[in-house]
């Protein structure tokens, strides 16, 4: 047994099409979608249950009223779901960004995050930015900024589908147009923008940054972050950190793989180029589902094809 969700999809300056022609997702016509969040259970945000999965409730509710069967012992039922699940469609630019680390968070009115991206889909030329150049001091940034050539100061990385990439708390980035990314992250939705290149908002008018608040989060002595590429193996690890583990696998058309016995650790799952079979569930390319404690769960894959696990957000004792 997996429970899945209903997407919930969000407008953004720079949303694109991809869901809907990469994805093969319904996605409203004539409207800028840039994120789907696949599983969040947020305050003003949660996750659905859809028609196919047991019962009739959001991820919140599956929580509270079975947290050890779903998460394991001792999780306390208050607690908000740890990860979230997300696709970007960069059909522009983002922002120049950070996100703020555990150290500061709090005093700033924010949460940590911890981000990974997997490059589903690039473009040529499309490119990534994460954390600064050596070097790069406070007032370099600021001069930089006033000038608006920031970007030269970042870390350029040339996106490629199947590259993954750990972006911490505290590290300056930005994704640039033409990504179909899979980010999965801490329960956060606190971002400071730095730079903006100039763009309106949906509203019309610049959209709000946050410079005296990224100061204060950026790491200026982040080192040059590692790309990993998509692996012939099959099974690679692509992000291991204290907040969650990632791993690819890459499998052929019918392969059964276990994955956990019962009473092991809760783990989401993400299918990516190709569908998957769950007993008696499937899992359509580029969805999510999430496989509770208290349930063994294998994959048969449906065609050659890869998928994501990621698990270690919550280990009971």
């Amino acid at each position: 047994m997996v429970f899945k969700f209903e997407p919930i999809y969000l407008e953004r300056p720079w949303g694109g099409i991809s869901f809907k022609s990469i994805l093969g997702r319904p996605v409203p016509a004539n409207s800028k979608v840039g994120e789907a969040w696949e599983i969040v259970d947020r305050k003003h945000c949660e996750s659905m249950l859809t028609t196919s999965s047991p019962g009739d409730a959001s991820l919140r509710n599956l929580i509270e009223s079975n947290p050890h069967e779903l998460m394991g012992p001792g999780w306390n039922p208050m607690r908000r779901f740890p990860i979230l699940v997300k696709w970007l469609d960069c059909a522009a630019r983002l922002s120049l960004q950070v996100h703020p680390p555990e150290s500061i968070a709090e005093e700033l009115g924010g949460e940590a995050k911890t981000e990974n991206w997997y490059v589903a889909h690039a473009c040529p030329g499309a490119v990534l930015w994460v954390g600064l150049k050596k070097g790069v001091d406070k007032q370099t940034l600021l001069e930089a900024i006033e000038k608006g050539s920031v970007e030269i100061l970042c870390n350029r990385i040339e996106s490629k589908a199947g590259d993954s990439i750990l972006v911490k708390s505290g590290e300056i980035h930005a994704i640039d147009a033409g990504n179909l990314i899979l980010e999965i992250q801490q329960n956060s939705d606190s971002t400071y923008r730095i730079f903006d290149w100039g763009r309106m908002g949906l509203d019309g008018k610049p959209r709000q940054l946050h410079l005296e608040k990224s100061l204060r989060c950026i790491n200026f002595q982040s080192s040059e972050p590692q790309v990993l590429s998509s692996p012939e193996n099959p099974e690679r690890v692509l992000a291991d950190c204290s907040h969650f583990r990632i791993r690819k696998f890459i499998g052929y058309k019918s392969q059964v793989i276990p994955l956990k016995k019962k009473n092991e650790q809760c783990m989401v799952l993400t299918a990516l180029n190709g569908s998957l079979e769950l007993g008696d569930d499937t899992l359509e390319n580029g969805r999510s589902c999430l496989s509770p404690y208290s349930q063994a769960c294998e994959v048969r894959l449906m065609n050659d094809g890869e998928f994501l696990v990621t698990d270690r957000f919550y280990l009971p004792n």
